[in-house]
């Protein structure tokens, strides 16, 4: 359901960040097992609506995850901050104080 609503506000698996040797769907599939997503989609089943999200990686998230999380705080009621392994990032309502630098 939220991937479904992701891709109707225009969301695009980027395809070149999945680095196996598969096909363009299954690598669009594969995509939403990252572990920031995977985190993200519990937070948002567990946390009361509103409550802030915050997940913490220890490496740079790919330009799809980060995507991802920008179109998903456009439709969820929760302030996502992501932290990786140089900065913060802040989604809400689809805008993100990084400016589209990760």
């Amino acid at each position: 359901d939220l991937i479904q609503r992701i891709k109707a506000i225009g969301y695009v698996p980027q395809t070149r960040f999945a680095l196996h040797d598969v096909d363009d769907e299954e690598k669009g599939d594969l995509l939403f097992e990252r572990s920031e997503k995977l985190a993200l989609v519990y937070d948002i089943l567990t946390l009361p609506p509103g409550a802030p999200i915050r997940i913490t990686k220890n490496l740079r998230t790919c330009g799809d995850c980060y995507t991802t999380i920008s179109n998903i705080s456009k439709i969820i009621d929760h302030e996502i901050i992501l932290r990786v392994s140089s900065r913060f990032h802040h989604f809400k309502n689809g805008s993100y104080s990084c400016k589209g630098y990760w």
